[in-house]
Order: structure tokens, then C-alpha cells, then sequence
């Protein structure tokens, strides 16, 4: 299937980029800067990875939508909550309706490109937290994107019953280098190693008993 692929720069959409490479023809990744605190380095990433594999590569700017939406991902680094993703105030790092904003847009970029399928990397770790992850808003999205097109294209989600643990397991048996992603959500040159998403790709390396590249500002490990 021809497919395009929404990559972030992160190890989660990096890793279905070269799932998509390997079972799949990628006409397209791309990337939307919204003017997250980390937009900088996840799309330097983000362009490293699809370069590395031959795939054109396109960012799309929606700093005028962002604009508009309220999320500590987008107010500096310095309104980043330290918590687990299981607590309450990590809602604040949600930036409203984004996987349908992006998926929205994908649909048409897509369409363009001659695609049949749009991959994204929405994971079982998310579904707590996003309400834009859950498979119940991927299959009505998936509904209606194929209502809308003339391709009827299709939404693509291989993570969606994965752990962060399973899909950085898979990213090492498909060569990722994970050097070339960047998760942090203060957005500073090394991971700070204490936000939420900095843990959660931490525990995820250990749990997966794969080496992990990260340079971590928090450089001793957590117990």
C-alpha cells in the first residue's frame, strides 16, 4: 500500500516510519510545527530520519492555529508538569483536538501524494490521557476521512494496542537509531529527564533491556 506517514521526530512515530518502510511504499512523511516548547528539535529529528531513508519530507507551519489553543506544550518550558502521566495535572500538557487537526490535514497532503493510507503512531500508553489517541476516535476519524475522499484512504495505527515498551522494542529490531528522536517536552538540546514523557522513554528503554542513546540533563537513572 502507498502510504504517507505523520512523524513527529519522536521514537513512537520515527518507529512507524520504519515499520512503514519495511511493510509498506512511503510516498510522503511529514511534520506539523505547531510551536510546541520541543518543535525545534523533534523536527530536526524528524527531517534526519526521513533524509536517512530516502522519504520526501514535508513540514506543514500551523503556528497560526496554535495560537489559538491552550496547552503547557505550547506556554515554555518552564509550565511543564514533572508528574506521572497518570496524574490529573498532565492534562495540561494536552493540546486540544491535535490528532484530528493533524489527521484532518494528513487527509488531504495525503490524498495529493497519490496515497492510499495515512500511519500514526497513537499508542495504548496514550489512551488515558489524549482523548484524540483512543481507537474509538481513530475509527470515526478513519470513517470519516474515508467518507471524504476519493481514495477512501485508510488510518493506519500498528501501536494502537502497544506499550511504549513494545514499540521501542520493535524500533531496535527494525535499525531506528533512536539518537536521531527527541521526546522531551521543555525542548532544551538534552533531555531534561524528569518530565513525564522524559520517564516514560527512560523506563521504556529499560524495560525493553535495550541500550539507551538519550543524553538526559538527569543523567543518573531513577531506581
Amino acid at each position: 500500500m502507498k502510504v504517507a506517514v505523520l512523524l513527529s521526530g519522536g521514537l513512537d512515530s520515527t518507529t512507524a516510519l520504519h515499520w512503514a518502510h519495511r511493510h509498506h511504499e512511503v510516498v510522503c512523511a511529514f511534520s506539523f510545527d505547531y510551536g510546541s516548547n520541543h518543535a525545534a528539535r523533534e523536527l530536526e529529528c524528524a527531517r534526519w530520519q526521513a533524509q536517512a531513508l530516502g522519504i520526501p519530507y514535508h513540514e506543514i507551519n500551523l503556528r497560526t492555529i496554535s495560537a489559538h489553543l491552550r496547552s503547557a506544550l505550547l506556554s515554555g518550558a518552564d509550565a511543564i508538569p514533572t508528574a506521572d502521566y497518570e496524574e490529573d495535572n498532565l492534562k495540561q500538557t494536552v493540546v486540544p483536538f491535535r490528532n484530528g487537526i493533524f489527521l484532518a490535514i494528513a487527509a488531504g497532503i495525503a490524498e495529493s501524494a497519490d496515497a492510499e493510507g495515512i500511519v500514526i503512531a497513537a499508542h495504548s500508553g496514550d489512551h488515558s490521557l489524549y482523548p484524540d489517541c483512543t481507537e474509538g476516535f481513530m475509527q470515526a476519524m478513519a470513517q470519516a476521512i474515508a467518507l471524504g475522499t476519493y481514495a477512501k484512504l485508510h488510518i493506519l495505527r500498528p501501536f494502537i494496542d502497544f506499550t511504549k515498551e513494545q514499540i521501542t522494542a520493535l524500533g531496535a529490531e527494525l535499525g531506528v537509531d533512536f539518537s536521531h528522536t527527541y521526546s522531551c517536552y521543555c525542548g532544551r538540546p538534552a533531555h531534561c529527564g524528569q518530565c513525564a514523557t522524559c520517564r516514560e522513554r527512560r523506563q521504556s528503554f529499560r524495560n525493553a533491556a535495550i541500550p539507551d542513546p538519550t543524553i538526559y540533563e538527569d543523567s543518573a537513572p531513577e531506581a
